[in-house]
């Protein structure tokens, strides 16, 4: 599983030009997923995420997390996260997981957040979306549960 972090003042993703999920500060999350990716990932990757000291304190050092701000977390799925470039110029997307596999992961994924009292908004599974963020930084992070 990979996902793109991005510490944002605020997000939102549209759908038919109608807002679908918004959020104030916290993280706009790209959820990508790979065949061999199952559920028991998830757990460790969720605390990681939510642990992750990247919010100023009063002295203007990234030392709070996400719970420590009382942040949420836009979540996108984004099976591009997996593209191969490696040969040619149209990028190979064989590594990303089908959806029968990656749909499922991604809702878990969104409730393992929640169960951690996380607010979490999404966009929709496979849908095409417009996604909006003012990156807060900017702070980006890439986390790959094979790094775990």
């Amino acid at each position: 599983m990979k996902l793109v972090i991005q510490r944002v003042q605020n997000s939102s993703v549209s759908i038919d030009g109608k807002v679908h999920g918004k959020i104030d500060r916290g993280f706009l999350v790209l959820v990508g997923f790979c065949p061999e990716d199952t559920a028991e990932s998830l757990p460790k990757l969720v605390d990681k995420l939510i642990h992750l000291r990247v919010f100023e304190d009063e002295e203007g050092k990234m030392n709070l997390s996400l719970l420590d701000v009382g942040g949420s977390v836009l979540s996108v799925s984004q099976f591009t996260l997996y593209a191969d470039c490696r040969k040619g110029r149209r990028p190979s997307f064989t590594g990303a997981a089908r959806p029968e596999i990656a749909k499922p992961l991604y809702m878990q994924f969104n409730e393992a957040l929640r169960a951690q009292g996380v607010p979490v908004e999404t966009g929709v599974f496979g849908a095409d979306m417009q996604v909006s963020l003012v990156n807060d930084g900017p702070v980006t992070i890439l986390l790959d549960s094979a790094d775990l």
